[in-house]
């Protein structure tokens, strides 16, 4: 079962270095990601989504593989590039991948302007390492989709790690 987890930060620059830690944690083969998502509220308490996959990019580029395979088929390549990189972006843009874009927004909506949080979602439970690289990072567990035990569980993995980091830098 997929776990998800969201964790606040005061900045849009500490939930990126979060991300980046866990994409790294990720190579390391501590864990199994499923989507990782940069929510940021602005200066007017608008929610922006960074996700991990640019659904326009990849629709646009299949489509365009695809377009080129049946232009050739048609003797009109470049037309067949065109339409279906349009196709396949315009596909892209309209579907969803991952986390749902709405209840992102809708959990995000806490944030103060400037603050940001890092939604992810991940295949596998999420072992103590990654937790304490995690709490290393700062910020606080906003949401989780664990039994109330295991939350709070997390909440205080979380916690330590990041208390132990501040202790050292002080």
């Amino acid at each position: 079962m997929s776990e998800l987890i969201v964790i606040g930060y005061d900045n849009e620059a500490e939930a990126e270095k979060a991300r980046e830690e866990l994409l790294e944690l990720q190579h390391e083969y501590m864990v199994e990601i499923a989507d990782a998502v940069v929510a940021k509220a602005n200066e007017h308490g608008k929610i922006k989504l960074n996700q991990m996959v640019n659904m326009w990019t990849a629709g646009a580029a299949g489509g365009a593989f695809w377009g080129l395979l049946i232009g050739l088929i048609f003797l009109n390549p470049l037309l067949g590039v065109v339409a279906g990189a349009s196709a396949g972006a315009l596909g892209g843009a309209l579907s969803d991948y991952g986390i749902n874009n709405k209840f992102m927004k809708d959990v995000a909506s806490v944030l103060k302007p400037g603050q940001a949080a890092l939604f992810m979602m991940v295949r596998k439970e999420v072992s103590d390492k990654v937790i304490e690289k995690l709490g290393q990072q700062g910020g606080h567990i906003i949401r989780t989709n664990l039994d109330r035990s295991k939350e709070s569980s997390l909440r205080e993995a979380f916690d330590a790690a990041h208390s132990e980091v501040s202790s050292v830098n002080v």
